[in-house]
């Protein structure tokens, strides 16, 4: 099996923030959650990724090439949290927008995952959850083998969120098609992932399939003897609060 994304040795420095050393790859016909608190360095592997910002060392490479030529952009969908277009069109107006910037555009398939959309209204009615769906249906509609979303599902209802699961199940189910998603929300990605990227402090704590993370490892809480007679080595990283570990 290759590789859809390969992240190796990431490092990004800022005043008050390090993202160091990231390194993991995606698995092509899979879902990778990457997961972490806010400010953990999530955004900004995806932005370096992207190239988006100037990454200071490592390497990406995306469906095989290091270089993010128009080819490789046009197989990329990518999705970031809140909306993305200009809010005074209507979904069919941007189709036609959309179909001017990607050679591969397909309008069939951008009009059929929105069917349950009013194509006609402005960007600027449509509720959250609409809007997110209208950027991933844009996304999926431009041949793209690659999909990286992120925080994608914050913020909406358990119904859209659902709905928006379905099609990313949907989009790997022939094996050649892959989705790197960063998300808050272990729920959704419990359903969904195959894969779990924790990352925390800029560095990479682990990145295991999501099976063995279920049956393999837990959380315990405690209070300081128990923690003090544990074995240090089964941990993988802790956290103390007032009265218990």
């Amino acid at each position: 099996m290759h590789d859809a994304l390969t992240i190796s040795g990431l490092t990004k420095t800022y005043k008050d923030f390090v993202l160091d050393g990231v390194s993991f790859s995606v698995p092509s016909g899979s879902i990778v959650g990457l997961i972490g608190e806010n400010g953990a360095g999530k955004s900004t592997t995806i932005s370096a990724t992207l190239g988006l910002i100037q990454k200071e060392a490592g390497s990406v490479s995306v469906l095989g090439k290091e270089e993010l030529d128009n080819e490789i952009k046009e197989q990329v969908g990518v999705v970031f949290d809140g909306s993305n277009y200009p809010e005074i069109l209507s979904p069919r107006k941007l189709n036609r927008v959309l179909k001017n910037i990607y050679q591969s555009w397909d309008e069939r398939t951008f009009l059929s995952l929105l069917k349950k959309l009013p194509i006609d209204k402005p960007i600027k009615q449509y509720s959250r959850g609409m809007k997110m769906k209208l950027a991933i249906s844009a996304a999926l509609s431009h041949n793209s083998k690659l999909l990286i979303l992120d925080e994608a599902t914050s913020g909406l209802d358990p119904v859209i969120r659902d709905d928006i699961l379905d099609i990313l199940l949907d989009f790997v189910q022939d094996e050649e098609h892959s989705i790197l998603i960063s998300s808050h929300i272990t729920t959704d990605l419990e359903k969904i992932a195959d894969y779990i990227v924790f990352i925390h402090e800029g560095k990479v704590v682990f990145s295991k399939p999501k099976d063995e993370l279920t049956e393999q490892y837990g959380i315990i809480k405690c209070g300081a003897a128990q923690f003090d007679a544990l074995d240090k080595s089964d941990i993988i990283v802790y956290r103390k609060m007032d009265y218990e570990w």
